[in-house]
């Protein structure tokens, strides 16, 4: 029987369960190449954009940087630090509203372009071969890149996790959410670049097979990647069938592996790591080039454009000068404007918001072609839902476990599995927003699990403090018994009158001790009773005194 490896090799594929064919709507924006970066009047760099935590920041209002400078800093690999997109002045670090599921804002620095687009010196390392994985995975972390898939997860932790572990690497470039065509267009325009960063990332971490996944909708990018590839025996493209969410990770994984990443798990669990194409293409400009990450390449699409395409955009750019590039008329009985795909991508409230590492399509639809949501109906039980779900969830009940605040349940039945794909309430007959409440759940049990975590916390620091307090107590009563001891063995050997003097000198340096203390409140006193006095000599003598 052949092992599992080979049967790879072999080009077989796997199936997961569930999933959809929606309207694609890819040719607006595939049919033109990518077009090249322009400079907007405002840079807005929001401090976080990536799955973690964000970076301590390194620049003031009113320095100058330079283009790819960087303005956070952070030593663990949970941060990705942030970079300028170009040269120009700060003039601004506030926090501002962002391209955010809920509508949070962040903490954002404001660079006005001053539009010489200088580089700062870059820092590249073209022999690659003779640095180690570790100084690798430190150069990709200090360059900022995150997964430019969609999740933002920082590339260098996603790399750390799987050295020394990693089997299969498989890169994707299945891009199944409707109207994305970025990926597909950066393979088939870059597709020498991209074979470049999959080299590097197989030196950083080894594996014994690489694959590069592709939908087979995206012919001229098979073709493309297979000739970039040429007659190397280490990288080969496997054509999967088109089907929605078949660019999700743990999917992805199960249709070339016949794996399942475990609940809770990550895939280096089970011998797998997965870049996106994007983030490959970041990774090889940031070692070869010596280029941060601050500019990617964003779908901008819709019928409300004059001219849907792809462009490189630089990071911080409001998405309102990219609706104006492409002639932007908006439906006058809808206005919509969506970061991300139908499927996936959420409704924000206006356009000046910036482009982050995570964005990867801007849908400005018109009323005809998505339908506006006109509220949802009684569950009618059809189980569609749990058909089409791709993790093999209950839709339904996950749904009336978040709607009652059932968090317990919810948990019990992995709601933390749910990829937010969106299937389910696609497929709903109901229009039930199943993934709003799946969101919403997730967010009020986070918001719970960290109040628990942080009473535990309180809790142990006054456990802690309790302690040290009584270990001081005890200290305390130690020493003053070790000094009553030592005075009392003093006056074993002194004569009466030595003791006594012994004790009026103790009892004189605590008089004097507490008299420096009195005089001091008695000077308070001198300096205020002469200000009462004033201000009761002021009053209506029939008032009573109560100075």
């Amino acid at each position: 029987m052949n092992t599992l490896l080979q049967q790879i090799k072999d080009g077989r594929i796997w199936d997961f369960q569930g999933g959809i064919h929606p309207p694609e709507n890819k040719r607006q924006s595939s049919k033109v190449s990518i077009a090249s970066v322009e400079i907007p009047s405002k840079i807005v760099l929001p401090l976080k954009q990536h799955i973690g935590t964000s970076g301590k920041v390194l620049v003031n209002i009113g320095d100058r940087v330079l283009k790819g400078e960087p303005l956070t800093k952070s030593a663990v690999f949970q941060c990705c630090p942030v970079h300028a997109s170009t040269s120009g002045e700060i003039i601004a670090i506030e926090v501002r509203p962002i391209a955010h599921p809920s509508g949070l804002s962040d903490t954002c620095i404001e660079i006005c372009p001053d539009l010489d687009d200088k580089w700062v010196s870059k820092n590249s390392i073209t022999e690659y071969l003779d640095v180690s994985a570790e100084n690798l995975i430190d150069h990709v972390h200090s360059m900022g890149i995150s997964g430019m898939g969609g999740a933002g997860f920082p590339a260098a932790s996603k790399l750390q996790t799987g050295l020394e572990c990693t089997e299969i690497l498989i890169i994707n470039g299945a891009e199944c959410e409707p109207y994305m065509t970025a990926n597909d267009r950066l393979m088939q325009e870059h597709a020498d670049e991209i074979i470049q960063g999959i080299e590097i990332v197989q030196h950083i971490i080894k594996p014994q097979l690489t694959v590069l996944a592709v939908e087979d909708n995206k012919s001229n990018a098979i073709t493309a990647l297979k000739k970039a590839i040429g007659n190397k025996q280490d990288i080969f493209v496997q054509v999967i069938p088109t089907k929605y969410p078949s660019g999700s990770e743990k999917q992805l994984i199960n249709l070339i592996t016949g794996k399942e990443v475990p609940t809770k798990g990550i895939p280096a669990t089970i011998g797998v790591l997965m870049q996106n194409v994007g983030t490959v293409l970041a990774i090889k400009r940031a070692i070869i080039d010596g280029e941060p990450m601050i500019q990617r390449v964003v779908t901008i699409t819709g019928t409300t454009l004059r001219e849907p395409c792809n462009r490189w955009v630089l990071l911080g750019t409001p998405v309102c000068f990219l609706l104006e590039k492409h002639g932007y008329q908006p439906d006058k009985q809808l206005e919509r404007l969506i970061i991300g795909g139908p499927m996936m991508g959420f409704t924000v409230p206006h356009s000046d918001l910036p482009v982050t590492k995570v964005t990867n399509c801007v849908l400005v639809p018109s009323r005809r072609e998505i339908t506006p949501y006109l509220g949802e109906i009684a569950c009618i039980r059809c189980r569609i839902c749990a058909e089409v779900c791709p993790i093999s969830l209950l839709p339904q009940q996950l749904q009336w476990y978040a709607r009652y605040n059932d968090f317990d349940k919810c948990e019990e039945y992995n709601l933390f599995d749910c990829i937010e794909c969106g299937a389910c309430a696609y497929a709903c007959p109901s229009k039930i927003p199943l993934v709003q409440y799946y969101r919403q759940a997730k967010a009020e049990i986070r918001h719970h699990n960290a109040k628990k975590v942080a009473a535990v916390r309180a809790k142990q620091r006054f456990e802690a403090k309790k302690q040290r307090m009584e270990i001081e107590q005890q200290q305390h009563e130690a020493q003053h018994k070790k000094a009553a001891a030592n005075r009392h063995k003093t006056m074993e050997t002194l004569s009466d009158d030595e003791v006594i003097a012994a004790m009026l000198a103790r009892m004189k340096a605590k008089f004097k001790q507490n008299k420096a203390a009195n005089d001091v409140k008695l000077m308070v006193i001198d300096v205020i009773t002469p200000a009462i006095q004033a201000e009761v000599a002021a009053k209506d003598q029939t008032e009573a005194d109560n100075s």
